[in-house]
């Protein structure tokens, strides 16, 4: 069940979340923070400054971190999967219909 929770959170936040890492932050810490109780608010400002030193993007290292906090590898696997899917959809169907 936390895997379907993970992979839906990310992919609705992957979705919606417009304006770049940084503005995904937010819709990240409103779900794993406020809603879920994944993670305490420390931990996610640990998780944010990590996500930071690591090379990509921000919003990518963060629903990784947090898939690997909550779930160990299997779940950062589908939180980074739900988090990339929507792009990989929409840029594939503006391909094909370029």
């Amino acid at each position: 069940m936390i895997y379907l929770q993970l992979f839906y959170t990310f992919f609705k936040i992957g979705l919606f979340g417009f304006g770049g890492g940084y503005a995904m932050l937010s819709m990240i810490q409103g779900e794993v923070v406020t809603r879920y109780g994944w993670v305490s608010s420390q931990e996610f400002t640990d998780i944010v400054a990590i996500s930071q030193m690591t090379p990509g993007p921000i919003a990518v290292n963060s629903s990784t971190f947090v898939g690997q906090y909550v779930a160990h590898l299997p779940g950062a696997l589908i939180a980074t999967f739900g988090c990339i899917l929507p792009s990989c959809i929409l840029v594939s169907l503006l391909a094909y219909f370029y």
